[in-house]
């Protein structure tokens, strides 16, 4: 199916709100609408022309929207196509965010939100299908531009999170620096970090917050402490990290991306099984994890945020030797405070 022409599928089973999004996004993007599930679905399956989009409401007659996106998910000439969640204020954002929608979009419209998020989102597509078209001709040159396109979407990521896209730089650097210090010195992880490849784990290391790409605007810049139901939907973003990395190629067939996917799913997972998402415990959190864990949160305890002033090099190193056998491998620890000069001066000359 040809899909190169911006169409945007909105599905909504009241004429009102059909109008309104219509009418916002007219002048950028192509239109076409249906009214349930099943008027949908029939359009999806009888068109030559894919939609770049599906803005989709959750409460239909015939067959709903969770229903339709179900069908959707496992559909080989559907499944790639972003879903924007069309929400009232009593449905669950994320659980949809869990279940694989890229994002939401809440009655009553916003027409500047509106047209930003389908917009992001048609650019994130668009980044995925060219860059996957690229990773399938196998070619050194398609390797090159691919990490050149993750590491500009990682820094779109960190600007539009209020912070320098330096953080992206730093975190690559103190994760190979980790990296070749346990392998020249030997330990127990070495042989396996040099079959890892210590440069591809660096790379990969610019996509772990990706999946914040989803994250709406009101939680991902909220200068405050995030409410429980608020940091639920911030928790999301690996594994919607998870789901734009393994749509860029074959995750299994790539060490890079697997990498990327290994970082991006699990860096919030603690030694002692008590993180996220899956509460993996020890060493069934992947090794490229448990060094990019300690990256982020080294970067992230010395770098001034809108909510806080950067902590001194001492104190934070104190913490994190302080989450030794609870939040971090004691081992990657132990090499980190071997190496902590190294951090410091790393973290100093990139601002």
């Amino acid at each position: 199916m040809l899909d190169n022409i911006q169409t945007v599928l909105i599905v909504d089973d009241e004429e009102i709100n059909i109008d309104i999004l219509e009418e916002i996004l007219k002048d950028d993007y192509s239109i076409t609408t249906a009214f349930n599930g099943v008027e949908a679905l029939e359009k999806l399956r009888n068109t030559d022309v894919l939609p770049k989009i599906i803005l989709l409401d959750v409460k239909m007659p015939k067959m709903d929207g969770r229903e339709l996106f179900d069908i959707i998910r496992v559909d080989d000439n559907l499944k790639r196509i972003p879903v924007i969640f069309i929400t009232a204020e009593n449905e669950s954002e994320s659980e949809l965010l869990e279940a694989g929608a890229v994002d939401f979009i809440n009655k009553p419209f916003k027409p500047d939100i509106v047209r930003l998020r389908v917009r992001n989102q048609i650019a994130l597509k668009n980044y995925s299908d060219n860059l996957e078209e690229m990773v399938a001709e196998k070619t050194a040159e398609a390797t090159k531009i691919l990490e050149n396109a993750v590491q500009g979407l990682a820094n779109v990521i960190e600007h539009r999170h209020l912070e320098s896209g330096e953080h992206v730089q730093r975190t690559k650097l103190y994760v190979k620096a980790l990296a070749d210090h346990l392998i020249e010195n030997g330990s127990i992880y070495a042989e396996k970090l040099i079959e890892m490849q210590p440069d591809v784990i660096m790379k990969a290391m610019a996509f772990h917050d990706v999946g914040k790409i989803a994250i709406p605007d009101r939680i991902l810049l909220k200068p405050g402490k995030l409410e429980p139901e608020e940091y639920d939907i911030m928790k999301t973003h690996t594994i919607r990290g998870r789901q734009i990395i393994h749509e860029l190629g074959d995750v299994e067939s790539s060490l890079y991306l697997k990498h990327c996917e290994d970082i991006c799913y699990s860096h919030h997972e603690r030694w002692d099984g008590m993180g996220y998402p899956r509460q993996l415990k020890g060493e069934e959190i992947p090794l490229a994890a448990r060094l990019a864990s300690i990256a982020d949160v080294y970067d992230a305890l010395v770098s001034a945020r809108v909510y806080k002033s950067a902590m001194p090099y001492e104190e934070a190193l104190n913490v994190i030797v302080n989450g030794k056998g609870t939040q971090f491998d004691p081992v990657v620890i132990d090499a980190f405070v071997e190496i902590f000069d190294k951090f410091r001066d790393i973290s100093q000359k990139y601002r």
